[in-house]
């Protein structure tokens, strides 16, 4: 394919300037490193970087289609978002320099870089911008987490070349932090006219890297963008990767991944488990870790209020109030989690907690269930009611719960069962997985949503939510159904005062929590190792996805 052609200095008016040894500083921001000095300080270009993933394999690269966090980790290298966030997660320039609104809020204006070209030849302008929000939006590209984040864009209006307006259905204060993500970055208009098929195969985008080949079930070859000079505006440097390729490889084995690494077979693992987090951060040899917490939601239970017995609020609490996380967390995670007693990151300012609502109370919810009519007991001491048995179905993806959050799972079932509770932990593939919440076969289920800023809460917790996307998936998974917080998170998607968003969000949250709808577990968790040979690396603050553009192997 042809490399990105760039003018030279066009994007002088939006770089920062920030000295290469300051950008070295930043990218191991939130690192543990090994031993300073063990490593030369001078990018040295070349060599081919093995990247091993423990997340699911997609079954497509374009992260428009459908829109899941492996897709956002190799996306990233590949595609560029409009804006992005620097890591005091303000909006920063990416590939539009500069952007302005009306005073209603239904228009916006995006003033794009002139100099872009995508890998194909397609020049990136206001029609290749409206091209990207079109295929978003259209049913047939079967987008989920793209398309409800752009939902309010009624459509985009091509200016002039280097201006895109979009026209807006209801102001949007998140619209920024939505199109900072990589399920809704740029791609070639030419890319997508291929069909979905091939555009699945290797999707076409202006960023540091190239889609070679992929072979199923085992890599993706990524090769350098030569005439690559791009990136946010903090990243300091305009110059194509050090590195000439990437061998993006699937290796969905916890203890594998780690072997690999230690013995140099691979340069980078996600997915680190808490116990080679915890070798690492105790001094093992040679690794370097970047913690980079998701933003968005929390990791959590939800509790199918949609359907019994959950619809009662008696019965959400007394399964909350029975239920043991925290010596979980302690014993299982090794100090690499904290226990989080809020719906939204600890990365988000605008979090709200309160860990009274989640204090083990086993005499409480056993109050609460004789109330609410699960008085008797079988033989097997689980509660039972009019003759039915008090079972919560809690399907579990094999492809997204890690070894630890598994066994948290088992620690809860058991406490659980002390009230009279029976969990039923069902391990799924991930396409039975999806077919079981489809289906409404759960009152139970952990399902990890990531989206830049607080307007999480509207994607996972307005009843428009429960209606499903044009990919089938619904992200409503606790099926609240409230008016007041519909208005809530409605409000403080259009609000234009800081503090009214604020205070809009923090009573949403209260709703969510008082209502016992969900159980805060962790912070989703993204835990990078990479030897120390690995310099440059980093983890961009948007949804805290690897980005190699300035990575370089020094050995």
């Amino acid at each position: 394919m042809p490399a990105t052609s760039r003018r030279p200095g066009a994007r002088a008016a939006v770089r920062l300037a920030i000295p290469l040894a300051a950008v070295a500083a930043l990218a191991l921001a939130g690192c543990t490193a090994a031993e300073p000095g063990a490593v030369p300080s001078t990018p040295k270009p070349g060599g081919t970087l093995v990247y091993a993933t423990g997340d699911a394999e997609p079954d497509c690269l374009d992260p428009h289609v459908g829109g899941n966090y492996p897709q956002a980790l190799l996306a990233g290298q590949v595609l560029e978002s409009l804006v992005s966030l620097d890591d005091d997660r303000q909006v920063v320039p990416w590939l539009a320099e500069a952007w302005t609104t009306s005073d209603d809020g239904l228009s916006w204006d995006f003033t794009l870089r002139d100099d872009v070209e995508f890998t194909d030849g397609t020049p990136f302008d206001a029609a290749a911008v409206k091209a990207n929000i079109e295929h978003l939006q259209d049913p047939a590209t079967q987008s989920s987490t793209g398309y409800l984040a752009v939902g309010k864009v009624a459509s985009v209006e091509v200016v002039d070349d280097t201006t895109a307006r979009f026209h807006l259905s209801a102001p949007d204060s998140a619209l920024l932090e939505s199109l900072a993500q990589p399920w809704t970055a740029m791609e070639s208009p030419a890319g997508i006219a291929r069909g979905m098929d091939e555009n699945c195969q290797a999707p076409i985008g202006s960023g540091p890297f190239v889609v070679d080949a992929w072979v199923p079930q085992d890599h993706v070859s990524l090769v350098r963008n030569e005439d690559y000079h791009g990136g946010p505006a903090d990243r300091g440097r305009d110059g194509a990767a050090y590195l000439e390729a990437i061998e993006w490889r699937f290796l969905p084995d916890a203890a594998s991944r780690y072997a690999a690494l230690q013995a140099g077979q691979v340069d980078v693992i996600d997915n680190a488990q808490p116990d080679a987090l915890r070798q690492a951060r105790e001094g093992a040899a040679g690794l370097v870790e970047i913690d980079a917490p998701r933003p968005g939601a929390s990791n959590r239970i939800e509790l199918n209020s949609g359907q019994a017995p959950f619809d009662d609020e008696r019965v959400r609490e007394a399964f909350i109030r029975a239920v043991q996380v925290d010596d979980g967390i302690d014993s299982l995670f090794f100090g690499t989690a904290e226990r989080s007693h809020a719906v939204l990151s600890s990365v988000e300012p605008l979090a709200y907690s309160d860990p009274s609502l989640f204090e083990p109370e086993l005499e409480q919810a056993n109050a609460l269930l004789d109330e609410a009519g699960w008085s008797a007991k079988d033989a097997d001491g689980i509660r039972t009611k009019d003759g039915a048995r008090l079972v919560l179905r809690f399907p579990v993806s094999t492809n997204q719960s890690i070894p630890a959050e598994q066994s948290l799972f088992e620690q809860i079932q058991a406490t659980a069962k002390e009230a009279g509770f029976e969990v039923q932990l069902e391990p799924l593939d991930l396409s039975s997985w999806y077919g079981a919440l489809f289906s409404h076969e759960y009152e139970l289920v952990s399902a990890p949503y990531t989206k830049i800023g607080p307007d999480v809460l509207r994607i996972l917790y307005h009843s428009d939510s429960i209606v499903p996307a044009p990919s089938g998936y619904f992200a409503n998974l606790a099926q609240l159904s409230n008016p007041e917080l519909d208005a809530l998170l409605t409000d403080a998607a259009s609000a234009s005062d800081p503090a009214e968003r604020a205070a809009d969000y923090e009573a949403a949250q209260r709703i969510i929590l008082e209502g016992f709808y969900a159980l805060p577990l962790y912070d989703q968790q993204n835990h990078y190792l990479h030897r120390d040979a690995v310099q440059g690396a980093r983890a961009l603050p948007t949804v805290s996805t690897p980005w190699f553009a300035d990575a370089w192997l020094a050995d």
